[in-house]
């Protein structure tokens, strides 16, 4: 038996019942004046009214607080709501159509020897809130103002693959190939929205939860951030996110409301699907996930919108004159209603609204049928309208609207409302029949019989009056929806004098590999053509990375613009927001800083205006601590750079555990649009990100969908000129031969990346000077692409059997090079040992493979034994195993280094911002 909740403060906002009402009969006359005004003006005018009234309240400091949640009732009244602008006969049609197909097509999915699993409820329980954007408001890529951004449900994806069938952008033959994406290559269709899959289809991957509220935020703000920049109109640009109720206990699908309120992004919609369930079970047993959510979202500063009751329930609403069934309404908890949707007209008639004598009055003359039938509010395509319109012609902040849905809607009893519902994805021959007759398709049930595990789709032909009109209002709106493009703007990339401050050094000054970013950066984005393309992205650490030089002329991006006195306003380098400003700076927030990038990086084809995001971060902060969200960002196809700053276990001095990064490079090896390199020097980095642009927005690119993820570092070095006879090839596929040894002697390699390559070449003179031992060193850019060149020349030749194999690209580098191996980086053993398959040579790895810890540099490299010294020792270990050294050296070079001794390290230098 459902049980009325006791204790309901966590339901309404109790504004009177903490103060004693010591005047009841003028409290009456004040509730009968309202009362009176609602009816005679109508509640357009109550609502002008009581806010003027609470403005005055506030002005005279009468205590009145916020009302964070209103009652369980529609927030749009009756006579508040616009006519219904389509057929809404047709559009019934059509949409019992869509729903039997999106069903089908699962079901058909666990046919014997397929059975690859699918989601049936959540479409089957939102099809209206699809269907109402679709017919009137989601505007395709075809529409003079550009056309809207729509975040889909992820579970919902059946629904808009059964919309593209009756449309004729899918044929039976793709519908079947749901799941089934290589063995059913060219006629299939992916799980979720995937745009890597389905490249002309999706634009936005939203089911990894919280994903897609949050990057639609950002959305929303990349639009006006075009607009500000005079890069593109996107006034008539709207952005819609369809988000589930259970998701949004994603902490990132709340945690940057405030974001789209500060902004006033009044061109974002969050439409939440409440349907009151979790995968398991209710989202809030005992409580109301809807009213939570608005006095959450009331409280960030955004527009709230409830649709809560369907048509049948006005004029119930309209009789209830002492307000008994609202009480009701506001005091039974969710789990009840879930409870009222599996069972029947009857248990509902008795345990709702048997509550109170006054409520079982109400429904005296409606039979169970009639009660059963009394729908929720996101089922009803009018309501859904009037919160659309309304939500779209509301000014000045973002909107939400909160659907009151039943998940398995229309399913039968065996889905609707179920704990398990999530988790079902067939149906038994007596629910297809019951769910053909709920929604009236013409299939006979021999056509059922025939085969249960393959009910025919319904599809009555492009000449149907009903898909003439699904077409027309398309075409009206702007066409295809979802549908992703890539064709954009003519990209004119920097030639080679946009790179010389890189080539040319440092000169006699120390600059770490960051400043040298920093300054490449700059001169890029004074290019006049390519310049305005980049979007530099920066989480409130500008000044640790040495780019609050960018303020002064780049400026900070705010719509707002900046109306406070600056105190730094008489600083060369002083802080200044602007409307026109350049930087994306996103304050102490990596999730959102990624969520920034995915816009960026994929304007090329949400826009059509390519932009390059540049994310500098805190390395420790990145892939460790946001890999889903830049997963979501590969799955979309975001182009940009990624630049881990302050990288390395031993390099960010002071910081300690916590900060110390001595493993992003394999991290990010885990993300296979992802290409990381480890530069030692700044001309190595100007050619690594020359070669990142000509392969994101070059003529001759093979796979423009790709990201570059740059290690930069903090210790400033006085930073070589580009060499002469520079191996550029080798910089970008990922090691040179930077010092051939000068002497004759034992040989051995040194192999180094990043800061550890100054470490090498202390080795390399240490080994001659003192040992008589010759030691070549070399430049590893990127131990994550040799290893997958390796890889890829493994997996060639194992699907060739007979032919000559192809030599991996570090075989071929170090085919002369004699020797043993021993490699060396600020990071874990793992990340040089990535190479170790691929060379015939003894190799040794040196790496940092504990916690970080906060000391001087030289003591740190010393304590991982990563350091010149240690590199020396371990070459001379195995030189001696092979007899080419004296047995005796590597001990007395120990003893000579002291390299137990982490005070008497040398390897490093102080300085560098932390």
């Amino acid at each position: 038996m459902a049980v009325a909740a006791e204790d309901t403060t966590d339901i309404l906002s109790g504004l009177t019942n903490q103060l004693p009402d010591r005047d009841p009969e003028e409290t009456a006359e004040w509730i009968e004046s309202l009362d009176e005004l609602i009816r005679s003006q109508g509640t357009e005018r109550a609502q002008y009214i009581m806010r003027s009234l609470l403005q005055r309240a506030g002005s005279q400091s009468v205590g009145v607080p916020m009302v964070t949640t209103t009652d369980y009732v529609n927030t749009i009244p009756v006579d508040q709501e616009p006519e219904f602008p389509g057929d809404e006969e047709i559009e019934r049609r059509y949409r019992a159509w869509l729903r039997w197909n999106a069903a089908i097509m699962v079901h058909r999915a666990q046919r014997p020897g397929i059975g690859v699993g699918g989601h049936i409820s959540t479409y089957a329980g939102a099809a209206t809130l699809y269907e109402v954007g679709m017919n009137h408001f989601f505007r395709g890529k075809d529409h003079p103002g550009g056309g809207d951004q729509i975040y889909f449900q992820g579970h919902a994806s059946p629904g808009m693959y059964a919309r593209a069938f009756l449309e004729g952008r899918l044929s039976e033959e793709d519908m079947d190939g749901f799941r089934q994406e290589k063995s059913r290559e060219g006629h299939a269709l992916s799980s979720y929205p995937h745009p890597r899959s389905m490249p002309d289809f999706w634009e936005f991957p939203t089911v990894s939860m919280g994903i897609g509220p949050m990057n639609a935020i950002y959305q929303a703000q990349s639009n006006r951030y075009l607009q500000n920049r005079g890069i593109k109109d996107t006034s008539e640009q709207h952005v819609w996110a369809f988000l589930g109720d259970g998701e949004m206990d994603e902490p990132e699908s709340r945690g940057l409301l405030q974001l789209a309120a500060n902004d006033k992004l009044d061109n974002l919609t969050f439409v939440i699907n409440c349907n009151l369930q979790r995968l398991d079970g209710p989202v809030r047993g005992n409580g109301k996930i809807m009213q939570e959510l608005e006095a959450f979202f009331r409280g960030a500063g955004w527009n709230v919108i409830k649709v809560v009751w369907g048509r049948e329930w006005d004029d119930l609403l309209q009789r209830d004159k002492d307000g008994s069934l609202v009480d009701i309404m506001n005091a039974t908890p969710d789990g009840d209603y879930q409870t009222y949707k599996a069972e029947s007209g009857g248990f509902v008639r008795e345990h709702f609204f048997g509550k109170s004598p006054e409520t079982k009055e109400l429904v005296a003359n409606l039979t169970d049928e009639e009660i059963w039938n009394l729908k929720r509010g996101g089922h009803d395509y009018r309501k859904v309208y009037a919160a659309y319109k309304a939500a779209m012609e509301f000014k000045g902040a973002p909107t939400v609207i909160l659907a009151h849905t039943v998940k398995g809607y229309g399913l039968g009893t065996h889905f609707e409302g179920r704990n398990a519902t999530h988790q079902m994805k067939k149906l038994t021959l007596d629910d297809l029949k019951a769910f053909r007759d709920h929604l009236r398709i013409p299939i006979s049930d021999e056509q059922l019989e025939a085969d249960p595990y393959q009910p025919p789709y319904y599809n009555p032909g492009a000449d149907a009056p009903e898909i003439k009109y699904m077409l027309e209002r398309r075409r009206e709106l702007g066409g295809n929806v979802p549908e992703r493009r890539v064709q954009h703007e003519p990209v004119h990339l920097p030639d080679e004098k946009a790179y010389e401050v890189a080539n040319r050094g440092s000169g006699k000054q120390l600059a770490a590999t960051t400043m040298a970013f920093v300054r490449l950066l700059k001169d890029l984005m004074r290019d006049k053509e390519f310049g305005k393309r980049i979007v530099p992205i920066i989480p409130d650490e500008a000044r640790t990375f040495g780019m609050d030089s960018f303020f002064p002329t780049a400026k900070i991006y705010n719509p707002k613009g900046q109306n406070y006195l600056s105190v730094d306003r008489d600083l060369v380098l002083a802080y200044k927001e602007s409307p026109q400003g350049q930087i994306v700076h996103v304050g102490i927030n990596e999730a959102g800083s990624i969520a920034a990038f995915t816009a960026a990086g994929t304007s090329y084809a949400t826009h059509g205006e390519p932009l390059i995001p540049v994310y500098v971060f805190y390395s420790m902060f990145g892939f460790q601590r946001t890999a889903d969200y830049i997963w979501a960002a590969t799955d979309q196809m975001a182009r940009g750079f990624l630049i881990s700053a302050t990288a390395g276990r031993t390099t960010l001095t002071g910081e300690g555990l916590q900060h110390a990064d001595g493993h992003s490079p394999i991290l990010a090896s885990t993300n296979p649009a992802v290409k990381t390199y480890d530069p030692a020097y700044g001309y190595e980095i100007g050619h690594i990100i020359r070669h990142g642009l000509e392969e994101m927005y070059g003529p001759d690119s093979q796979d423009p969908n790709v990201i570059y993820n740059l290690m930069v570092y903090n210790e400033p070095i006085q930073q070589p000129k580009a060499p002469e006879d520079l191996d550029v090839e080798g910089i970008i596929k990922g090691i040179y031969l930077l010092a051939p040894a000068k002497i004759d002697g034992p040989r051995t390699q040194l192999l180094a990346s990043g800061v550890a390559v100054p470490w090498a070449l202390e080795a390399q003179k240490l080994l001659a000077e003192d040992w008589g031992v010759s030691a070549d060193v070399w430049s590893v850019t990127s131990w994550n692409e040799l290893r997958r060149d390796g890889l890829a020349a493994e997996e060639e030749a194992f699907l060739n059997p007979g032919s000559e194999p192809r030599v991996p690209f570090v075989t071929q580098q170090l085919a002369g090079a004699t020797g043993p191996i021993v490699a060396s980086t600020d990071y874990m053993k793992a990340v040089p040992d990535q190479i170790r398959q691929f060379l015939p040579n003894e190799f040794a790895t040196l790496g940092a493979d504990d916690f970080g810890f906060a000391d001087t540099r030289a003591a740190a490299r010393r304590y991982f034994k990563i350091d010149s010294h240690s590199m020396v020792v371990r070459a001379l270990e195995m030189l001696a195993r092979r007899g080419e050294v004296d047995a005796n050296a590597p001990k007395e070079a120990m003893e000579k280094y002291h390299l137990l001794d982490v005070n008497a390290g040398t390897s490093g230098n102080a300085g560098g911002d932390a």
